[in-house]
């Protein structure tokens, strides 16, 4: 167990975010594929707490959920009314004493609403929380321009937080200062729950605020210290769309300077999106206007893009994927997919198999070296390898009720304009005329041809279509005819 490892970590994720303008509860807007609050656990996960409570409040049961979701050890506790930050972290702390567990350690309070902050900064604050021997522990920044945020107020000698000055009440002195209040705290388990039940309500607002804790411990004789993020980005909370699309672009910034570092290659990282789940291999290549997300995973030499957009595919070593939609799909090694091609869940591309232009594929298993070049659909369907679809043929699987299976062979050849009606299987070996309907199976080797004569019926334009420009063609095309006999 690690020395700095806390007793708990307390989440306030109960507040309403009205500035979102949003029917979503604002710690569940999401950004670089978690939730607000997900990028929260998440990194709170990284200290290895005993215990992890979310204090939550507004829409309490969508959050609630989301939360099961997404970490199935997640404590939560209700904060009924929002009666400020001290009130949810007492309710935080209650959940866990009714549960039995008794405190012993290290509290670590954390905001719902910022999705920058990392686990590397919270094991930071606690390794200096435990090392200084403080009380409470201020996780605080120094920002380029503190307006609007509580000023950070230390002795000169020991460096030890003497006071937490908001910036209305704050002298001009006080408002020089550039280090901030993150509303990021770690406190002695013990004795921030002794001060919880003194904090007073007499403000403005009638609310038990979490910092008036700061000064009831210092009151009382015990050192309230501050540990300073690396980068003062972390501890920006999201408060309004604006703010959002500002943390997905720093976020984004920041994964993809991760892949980049371990060999990664993107093109141009302004037009490149990732999620946090995203994996790369080294020497993958990402090419301008793509978007990755989900448990998306590229393979060394893999390439992707231009404009594609992979969700939960993955996509093995030296495939080539451009201008693409894929969601759930496997691509294997050495394929080609695109351009303009659409990728439905449960398609698997084999080793250098295609996928072509205006092709859609869906819950389909297409062998090593098949491909399906151009304007065709494929579903519900095992093919098998070295086969080449024809241009422009369907796959009908769907007979209004229920979905059916088409099965295809290897080395097969089937012909232009095929609609292929399931259930139907074409043996390995076989080919299949073009224009045709196949509706009966095609045993291996052999030549389904399935379309009607064709019929040609003399003079038909100029006896329906006279004078038109069709009839005038078609008449100067038998003079010129006749002149040439």
């Amino acid at each position: 167990m690690s020395a700095n490892r806390p007793a708990a970590v307390v989440v306030l994720a109960a507040g309403e975010g009205t500035r979102m303008k949003s029917a979503t509860p604002k710690v569940l807007h999401a950004l670089c594929g978690r939730s607000l609050v997900g990028h929260v656990v998440a990194a709170s996960r990284e200290l290895s707490p005993e215990h992890l409570v979310v204090v939550v409040g507004h829409a309490r049961e969508q959050v609630s959920a989301h939360l099961a979701e997404t970490d199935a050890e997640v404590r939560t506790a209700v904060q009924h009314e929002q009666n400020g930050t001290g009130h949810a972290v007492r309710m935080g702390l209650e959940e866990l004493s009714d549960s039995g567990v008794a405190l012993d350690g290290t509290v670590i309070v954390v905001c719902g609403d910022t999705p920058l902050l990392t686990g590397e900064t919270l094991q930071r604050l606690a390794a200096a929380h435990d090392a200084d021997g403080n009380a409470v522990t201020v996780l605080s920044a120094e920002v380029p321009d503190a307006t609007g945020y509580g000023r950070i107020v230390r002795e000169d000698a020991t460096g030890a937080v003497t006071a937490i000055v908001e910036h209305k009440d704050a002298t001009d002195a006080q408002r020089a200062i550039r280090e901030i209040n993150s509303g990021v705290f770690a406190f002695d388990a013990q004795l921030l729950t002794d001060a919880l039940g003194k904090v007073r309500t007499d403000n403005s607002q009638g609310e038990e605020y979490l910092t008036d804790v700061l000064g009831i411990l210092r009151e009382a004789g015990h050192r309230v210290g501050a540990c300073v993020a690396g980068d003062h980005r972390e501890i920006v909370g999201i408060n309004n769309r604006v703010q959002l699309a500002e943390a997905r672009r720093l976020l984004n910034e920041r994964l993809l300077e991760r892949a980049m570092l371990s060999g990664v290659t993107v093109v141009d990282p302004a037009t490149t999106w990732i999620d946090v789940t995203v994996t790369f291999e080294p020497d993958a290549l990402v090419h301008p206007g793509t978007q990755l997300l989900g448990a998306t995973h590229l393979a060394s030499d893999a390439e992707v893009g231009p404009n594609s957009r992979l969700t939960d595919t993955t996509v093995d070593r030296g495939a080539v994927v451009s201008f693409t939609v894929a969601d759930g799909a496997e691509i294997g090694a050495g394929a080609n997919v695109g351009p303009y091609t659409y990728l439905r869940p449960g398609t698997r591309l084999g080793a250098k198999a295609k996928a072509g232009t205006y092709v859609e594929m869906k819950n389909a298993s297409i062998g090593d070296g098949t491909k399906v070049p151009h304007l065709s659909y494929v579903g519900d369907a095992t093919i098998g390898e070295q086969t080449n679809i024809g241009a422009a043929s369907v796959f009908v699987n769907y007979d209004g009720v229920k979905k059916h299976h088409t099965t295809i062979g290897s080395h097969c050849r089937t012909g232009a304009d095929n609609m292929l009606v399931a259930p139907v299987t074409i043996g390995d070996g076989a080919y299949t005329a073009a224009g045709s309907v196949i509706t009966k199976d095609v045993p291996p080797g052999s030549l389904a041809v399935a379309r009607g004569q064709q019929r040609n019926i003399e003079g038909w334009v100029a006896r329906k279509r006279p004078g038109s420009a069709a009839a005038r063609a078609a008449e100067a095309a038998r003079r010129e005819d006749e002149d040439q006999q």
